[in-house]
C-alpha cells in the first residue's frame, strides 16, 4: 500500500533527489584494499567511541568451526563493546521491539502503548504502513510524548516495505525530519545507506562532536535477503559493507531454508563489534528471534498481535516478554526445546519455561521446526545446547542420532528426549511410554471403581484386556510396549499397514488395517476390518478393549477428522488420544457418546515433560505448576 504523502517540496532544500530502485543501484564490493581501510574508516567517524574503532575485526574474524555452519565455536559472544557514549547497556541486554504496523497515526500511538504493557522497550514506527501520512504533521504526533524509544523506518517496496511512491528524495526526508525531531533511530537501507549518511548524518555527528556531544539519533543501516540465507563468508562481507557504509548499528534479515540456517547467523553475532541485529525470517528462522539475547544481539522484533506481522515469522512481543522470558536470556542461559516438525502447535514452551523459571534455573526451551534431525543435531553440537524433546516424526530417526540409549527405549526403538552428556555424549530417552500408560491405567480405575476386579496377579488394569493402538511411529512403539508390559493382549492399526506388521511382529501383538473414515459417511460394522477383528477377540473377555490413538489425524487445525469410525468406538471401555490441541478431539467426542471413558494427552504431556524436566535440569519436575500452566494455556 502507498503511502499518500502531503509534504511540501519546501521542506526538501537540502536533499538531492537520487532516482533509486534494484535495478540503478550497484552494491558496493570490498576489494583487499577497502577492507583494510576499513579500520581507519570507521575509527574517523566523529561520533565513534574508542571502543568501535576495533569494529572492523569483524568483517575479517574466522572461526574455523563456524565456517561448516555449525555451532561447536559459537556460544560465547563478545559482550564488552558499548554502542556509544550514553549507551553503554546495549550490548548487554537485547531489547523488544515491537513492529508498530497500524494504517494510522492514532493507531500507531495506540499500539505502542500496547507494546510496552505487553513488555516492548522499543517500538519500530513503520511509516510506510500508514495509508496517508503528512510527515510535519504526522511525524510530531507520533514523536511527542512517546512512550517509548523509537525506530523510524519508511520501507521501499524495493526493500520489502510498503512505501510505493517513486519519489525517493521525499522518503527519505521523513528519516531526516525524523532525526531532526530526535528520533532515538532511524533505519537506512543498504541500497542508499552511504550517500544518505554522508550527505545528512556525517554533518551532524561532526556538528555534535564539535560541541563536545554526540548525535543523538543513531543510523541503522539494513538488509534483507527475502529468499535465502547466504555462506558465512557472504554474511561477513555484507556486515563489512553496513559498517563501512557508516552504520552505528548493524542490521540484516534472511531468509531460513533450513533451521541450521540460524547456526551462521548466530556466529555472525558472535563476532560483532558494532551493535547488531541479525535475524532469519520464516518458521525455520524463529529460534533467532527467540535466542537473540544469548547471542547478544542488539534488538529482536515482535509483533502487536497474531496476524500483525511485519516480517515472516515474527513472534507477538507477550510472547517474547512472557513465554520465553527475554529479559531474563543471556549469553550463559542454557538451551533447550523440541524437536519435530510441525512443532507450532506445541504447548511445551509454555511448560518448560514456567517450570524453569519457578525452579530459578538458567534455561529456555524454545521450538525447533527440523527437517533432518541428524544435520541439526550436528550444526547445533555445543554444551550450551542442552536437550531437547523430540516429536513427530522424528523419534525413530533420533534414536540412531544417540550415543547411548536407555534400555526402555532401546526396546521400545524410539525416543523422545535427547540430553547432551560429558563430552558431547547423546543419551536417548523414552519418556513417552510411561506417562501414557500410567495416564490411561488411573483413567480405567476412575471409571471401574479401583483395580479390575478378579486379577489378583497384576495391580494393573491392562493386563488381559485388548489394547488396540493406532499410529506405528515413535508414540505408538511407547504405547504397544508399554501395554505388552502391563500384560495386554496388543493390536496394532495403522493406514501402512506394513509398518502395523512390523511392530506388531517387534511386540507380539496383532496387525490389522486401518480403513479410511469418511468425514460425510461412517463405515458401518460389517465394512470395518478393525470393528469386526475386536467384536470377534472380544469374545469371552469379561472386559472392553482400551484405544490409544497416536497420530496427528484431528490435531489443530485438522480438528474434523478423527482416525477409526464409530463402530469401533462402540468396542472400547476407554479411548486415550495422545493430541491435546485440541484437549477434546473429535475422537474423543464420539467416544463419550459411545459410552466409553476418555483420556486427554494432556496426562501423557504434563507427565512425560515432567520427566523430560528433570532429565535435563537434575532437579524435581514441578508438576502441579506444569499442568495448572498447560490446562491455562489451552
Amino acid at each position: 500500500m502507498a503511502v499518500a504523502f502531503q509534504l511540501s517540496t519546501a521542506l526538501l532544500p537540502s536533499l538531492a533527489p537520487p532516482s533509486v530502485s534494484p535495478a540503478n543501484v550497484t552494491k558496493p564490493s570490498l576489494s583487499s584494499a577497502s577492507r583494510a581501510a576499513l579500520c581507519p574508516l570507521i575509527a574517523v567517524r566523529s561520533s565513534v567511541t574508542p571502543q568501535r574503532s576495533a569494529a572492523c575485526r569483524a568483517s575479517t574474524a574466522i572461526v574455523s568451526s563456524a565456517s561448516a555452519g555449525t555451532m561447536a565455536d559459537v556460544a560465547a559472544p563478545a559482550t564488552d563493546v558499548s554502542a556509544s557514549a550514553g549507551d553503554a547497556d546495549t550490548r548487554s541486554r537485547c531489547r523488544i521491539c515491537a513492529a508498530v504496523t497500524a494504517t494510522t497515526v492514532g493507531g500507531m500511538r495506540e499500539q505502542m502503548a500496547q507494546a510496552k504493557a505487553a513488555g516492548a522497550d522499543t517500538a519500530e514506527l513503520r511509516v510506510d504502513h500508514l495509508t496517508e501520512f503528512d510527515p510535519s504533521v504526522d511525524l510530531p504526533a507520533l514523536l511527542n510524548d512517546r512512550c517509548l524509544p523509537v525506530i523510524v523506518t519508511c520501507r521501499p517496496t524495493w526493500e520489502g516495505g510498503k512505501y510505493s511512491d517513486p519519489d525517493e528524495a521525499r522518503r527519505q526526508q521523513v528519516l531526516v525530519m525524523a532525526m531532526e525531531m530526535g528520533a532515538e533511530f532511524i533505519d537506512v537501507e543498504l541500497q542508499v545507506a552511504a550517500a544518505f549518511i554522508e550527505q545528512h548524518v556525517t554533518p551532524r555527528r561532526t556538528a555534535a562532536a564539535a560541541a563536545g556531544d554526540v548525535l543523538k539519533t543513531r543510523v541503522i543501516v539494513s538488509s534483507h535477503n527475502y529468499s535465502v540465507t547466504p555462506p558465512l563468508e557472504d554474511l561477513r562481507e555484507l556486515v563489512a559493507r553496513i559498517v563501512e557504509a557508516g552504520a552505528d548499528i548493524v542490521k540484516f534479515a534472511t531468509t531460513a531454508m533450513d533451521i541450521t540456517d540460524n547456526a551462521r547467523v548466530f556466529q555472525i553475532l558472535k563476532e560483532a563489534q558494532l551493535p547488531t541485529i541479525a535475524l532469519v525470517m520464516g518458521p525455520r528462522g524463529l529460534i533467532s528471534r527467540l535466542l537473540a539475547p544469548k547471542f547478544n544481539a542488539f534488538l529482536t522484533f515482535g509483533a502487536i498481535a497474531p496476524g500483525a506481522e511485519s516480517a515472516p515469522g515474527q513472534p507477538t512481543v507477550t510472547e517474547l516478554a512472557g513465554t520465553y522470558r527475554l529479559a531474563s536470556v543471556g549469553p550463559t542461559t542454557q538451551v533447550f526445546g523440541l524437536i519435530g516438525n510441525p512443532v507450532a502447535h506445541s504447548k511445551g514452551a509454555v511448560l518448560h519455561n514456567a517450570a524453569l523459571r519457578h525452579m530459578g534455573y538458567d534455561g529456555v526451551y524454545v521450538p525447533f521446526l527440523v527437517d533432518d534431525v541428524a544435520e541439526f543435531l550436528k550444526a547445533f553440537d555445543h554444551p550450551d545446547f542442552r536437550g531437547f524433546s523430540v516429536t513427530i516424526p522424528h523419534k525413530l530417526a533420533a534414536l540412531e542420532c544417540c550415543n547411548d540409549v536407555d534400555p526402555l527405549a532401546k526396546s521400545i526403538g524410539a525416543v523422545n528426549t535427547i540430553v547432551r552428556g560429558e563430552g558431547g555424549t547423546r543419551m536417548g530417552y523414552n519418556t513417552d511410554c510411561t506417562a501414557a500408560i500410567e495416564a490411561i491405567e488411573e483413567g480405567l480405575r476412575q471409571a471401574e471403581g479401583g483395580d479390575r476386579a478378579g486379577d489378583a496377579s497384576s495391580s494393573s488394569p491392562l493386563a488381559g484386556r485388548l489394547f488396540v493402538v493406532v499410529g506405528a511411529g515413535g508414540a505408538g512403539r511407547a504405547l504397544a510396549f508399554g501395554a505388552k508390559e502391563r500384560g495386554a493382549d496388543v493390536i496394532i492399526t495403522n493406514r501402512s499397514y506394513g509398518k502395523a506388521e512390523a511392530l506388531a511382529a517387534a511386540v507380539g501383538g496383532t496387525a490389522v488395517p486401518l480403513p479410511s473414515v469418511s468425514d460425510a459417511v461412517d463405515i458401518s460394522a460389517n465394512g470395518d476390518e478393525l470393528a469386526v477383528t475386536l467384536q470377534k477377540l472380544q469374545k469371552g473377555r469379561s472386559v472392553r478393549a482400551v484405544l490409544a490413538n497416536t497420530t496427528s489425524v484431528g490435531m489443530h487445525p485438522n480438528v474434523d477428522d478423527t482416525p477409526v469410525s464409530k463402530a469401533v468406538l462402540e468396542e472400547c471401555s476407554l479411548v486415550f488420544d495422545a493430541i491435546y490441541t485440541p484437549m477434546e478431539t473429535r475422537l474423543l467426542k464420539e467416544a463419550k457418546l459411545a459410552g466409553a471413558a476418555t483420556v486427554s494427552g494432556v496426562e501423557m504431556f504434563v507427565g512425560q515433560a515432567a520427566r523430560q524436566f528433570e532429565l535435563f535440569t537434575g532437579k524435581p519436575a514441578p508438576v502441579s505448576l506444569m499442568r495448572e500452566v498447560v490446562l491455562a494455556a489451552l
